[in-house]
């Protein structure tokens, strides 16, 4: 499997987790200031870390549900970074998912550009 194989395949299921949200909660994400995200982010790095180094977990969330956050949360701070200050906090799925393809089309692009 080519590396942008592999890129598409992770992508996809994160979009999964994001649209399956989206639907649940909305775009409540969209409150959050640039540093929050950032925060969010650093919460799932340190918890991978600390898993893997006390190989402790007091809940049953996968590893890989947890580098899936970071996917999501990374591509909606690019999302909010695009987003014109005067742009509706809520909104509709459609919208919320075609600015996440837009934006993990930009990372794929600049990913390629770079291998």
């Amino acid at each position: 499997m080519s590396t942008i194989d592999q890129y598409q395949a992770v992508v996809s299921s994160c979009k999964e987790v994001y649209l399956k949200k989206a639907r649940d909660y909305g775009t409540s994400w969209r409150v959050y200031r640039m540093i929050s995200i950032a925060d969010q982010i650093y919460i799932k790095a340190w918890r991978i870390r600390q898993i893997q180094e006390s190989g402790v977990q007091k809940i049953e969330d996968s590893i890989g549900s947890e580098f899936m956050a970071m996917v999501n949360y990374g591509l909606m701070a690019l999302i909010q970074l695009t987003l014109p200050k005067d742009e509706k906090l809520a909104l509709n799925l459609q919208d919320a998912e075609r600015y996440y393809d837009e934006q993990s089309e930009m990372v794929r692009e600049l990913m390629t550009r770079k291998n």
